[in-house]
């Protein structure tokens, strides 16, 4: 601003000044309106953050932006997985409404609404859903909303909610990079990447596809700071592929305590890149002088990657919340949130109200004065109440339905329902005679759902169930139903869908159908350490066989490096085989892998052994099958679903 400049400001000032304050209002220049920018994260967990208590990641920007607005400490995604979470932003609709309730948004069919299977192999209890694969264009989305209303719109980052004609450009966006619709970066993190020729979108080697990103963002507002803009920065960062820098990977490194829980060099170092992005992208506002007139937003899809482990460290650690992404629990749907309203929402306020993914659209909405398209609905409701200072939301209850099961987490198809503390989760045909299983936790006093009331609280099981069925009813979401030809396995021992077992003349017979046959049992004795596991089998089939332990409190179940080879003999003869396994911890299931290909496998006897040779337990089949490890646990705990990993 130039001196003359300065003058001219200054004197319409004291002119209005001078007039009646109704006047001088009528008279001043009509404020312009909010720009919005909305931060997503892709799979960073509830405590991914130093701002949410963790000591390990270094998260400077974020508790930046914390300062400048409300930290929501019980903010819940509509899904523990990315493409239905957001589904649910762009459209405030639960993901059940939508038809999209799994990240299926990349597969190159074109699948619009959801559906049931109509079979299913017999390891599997219940008939899962399928999701729908596209955001149909018939949803009028929040993009499109803003665009009619002005905006500029530019989308930076991953989107997975289908590709063209089913890319942000179709959906209300002006700008779109990289216009890639997978669910990832393409091939890494940093260059070189892969994205298709066509994209032309290519790194010098050694380049941060969230450095490149922060810097086409940082184009964007500068582009538009003199015109109303919303931009969606849904970041790549912390899905996978995991790689970093490899210098943040060393500073993460050194500083890595092996007793801790969070202790990751790799991801350590993508978390410090992604929050480096919202430095940049806070900066320029600074910049441009547009941080006292711009909203945002920081939130995160789902819950963070426990499941996975990089060398010897899990991916992270959402304690004190139970599980992770792909999970009902706290750990899958909790998320970290940040709202910024210069002037309206107090910075560095924090509040406890329960919010959900479907309320972003109602509320930005609110906050900037639009109102609603004629006929348009929403299952979210708006938040502007708990911005300026309200406790709590007139609403009396949020949902979560994931009908389908990750073998990776030991997901079984299930929903539930949060009303002010109580938490109701229905896992769907998961108890005897096919009837649901329910666990009832006390989220006020048990954060990390660890003790189940459902069976000492038949009533509130039954209220809150009513408000499931009423939600599985007004959404009309697609159910997992019984399947039919389900089989509850031999003397405890499951098949996968590679492996039909049946028990003939006194042997267990194991059909390989494919190339990854597999049986599990958790009838397993409580022990801890070493033991020997041995079996006599005969075999037509091909390939080395595996064993795998599971250990109380370890999750994924099974994984390989919790697995012996073994090396035996596919000649149609009987052969015994004894190996030794190195249990750490308690054990709590076993899982056999007798062969890589098709063909017959029989078993007369297996066998698990201490180390001083007493037998622990030993499946006969010729002869009545042995107790279960733990009689407290009922026998439909666990669906067979649950003992299945791809190791």
């Amino acid at each position: 601003m130039n001196r003359r400049e300065f003058l001219a400001v200054v004197g319409a000032g004291a002119a209005a000044a001078a007039l009646p304050r109704w006047l001088a209002a009528a008279e001043a220049a009509p404020a312009r309106k909010p720009n919005v920018l909305f931060i997503l994260a892709d799979d960073l967990g509830w405590r991914d953050t130093s701002l949410y208590g963790s000591t390990f990641y270094e998260t400077p920007n974020v508790e930046r932006l914390a300062k400048r607005g409300m930290m929501f400490m019980q903010a819940y995604a509509a899904n523990p997985l990315c493409s239905p979470t957001r589904a649910s932003i762009q459209t405030g609709l639960w993901p059940a409404r939508i038809g999209i309730t799994a990240p299926a948004c990349h597969l190159p069919e074109e699948k619009f609404e959801e559906t049931v299977a109509e079979r299913g192999p017999p390891s599997t209890k219940v008939l899962h859903c399928a999701s729908a694969t596209r955001l149909k264009l018939e949803y009028y989305t929040l993009a499109e909303a803003l665009h009619d209303a002005g905006y500029r719109t530019g989308h930076f980052g991953k989107w997975h909610l289908g590709q063209e004609p089913y890319d942000p450009l179709h959906q209300g966006y002006d700008v779109d990079v990289p216009h890639w619709g997978g669910p990832g970066p393409a091939g890494s993190y940093v260059a070189p990447w892969k994205f298709p020729a066509k994209l032309k979108f290519t790194g010098q080697p050694g380049e941060h596809i969230e450095d490149r990103m922060a810097s086409e963002a940082a184009k964007f507002l500068k582009e538009n700071k003199d015109r109303p803009f919303f931009m969606t920065y849904w970041c790549f960062s912390v899905h996978a592929p995991w790689d970093a820098k490899k210098e943040y990977i060393e500073k993460y490194r050194a500083k890595a305590d092996p007793r801790s829980p969070q202790r990751c060099p790799v991801y350590g170092a993508m978390v410090q890149s992604m929050d480096e992005a919202v430095g940049r992208l806070l900066g320029t506002l600074d910049e441009l002088g547009l941080a006292d007139n711009t909203i945002i937003v920081f939130f995160s899809d789902n819950g963070g990657v426990h499941f996975h482990q990089i060398g010897d460290a899990p991916v992270t650690s959402n304690a004190p919340l139970r599980g992770g992404k792909a999970t009902i629990y706290e750990g899958g749907t909790r998320e970290p949130c940040l709202v910024v309203w210069p002037g309206q929402v107090k910075p560095g306020s924090k509040s406890d109200a329960v919010i959900q993914s479907i309320d972003f659209y109602p509320t930005i909405l609110d906050m900037l004065g639009l109102a609603p398209k004629q006929g348009l609905k929403f299952d979210g409701t708006s938040i502007v109440p708990v911005l300026r200072g309200a406790a709590t939301l007139p609403r009396e209850a949020i949902f979560c339905h994931f009908p389908h099961a990750t073998p990776a987490t030991g997901q079984l198809p299930a929903v539930y329902v949060r009303k002010g503390e109580w938490k109701l989760i229905r896992f769907f045909h998961d108890g005897p005679n096919f009837a649901h299983r329910y666990e009832l936790y006390n989220l006020k006093t048990d954060v990390s759902e660890t003790t189940n009331l459902a069976d000492d609280m038949p009533d509130r099981v039954k209220e809150l169930d009513a408000l499931i069925e009423k939600f599985l009813k007004d959404s009309g979401a697609v159910l997992p139903k019984p399947n039919p030809a389900y089989s509850p396995g031999v003397r405890g021992w499951v098949g996968n869908k590679d492996a039909a077992l049946s028990l003939k003349d006194g042997l267990l017979v194991i059909e390989s159908t494919g190339l990854d046959p597999s049986l599990s049992t958790r009838n397993v004795p409580k022990h801890r350490g070493a033991a020997i596991v041995e079996f006599r089998m005969r075999s037509r089939a091909s390939g080395e066989a595996q064993v795998f332990w599971g250990a109380e409190g370890m999750t994924p179940l099974f994984i390989k490096d919790r697995s012996i080879i073994v090396q035996v003999m596919h000649d149609g003869q009987w052969h015994d085989y004894s190996e030794k396994l190195p249990i750490i911890g308690t054990l709590s299931a076993l899982r056999m892998d007798p062969a890589t290909a098709q063909g017959r496998i029989e078993i007369e006897w297996i066998r698990l052994r201490g180390l001083d040779d007493a037998v622990l337990v030993e499946w006969n089949f010729k002869n009545s099958p042995p107790p279960a490890g733990d009689s407290r646990a009922p026998r439909w705990a666990v669906d067979p679903l649950a003992l299945l990993n791809d190791g």
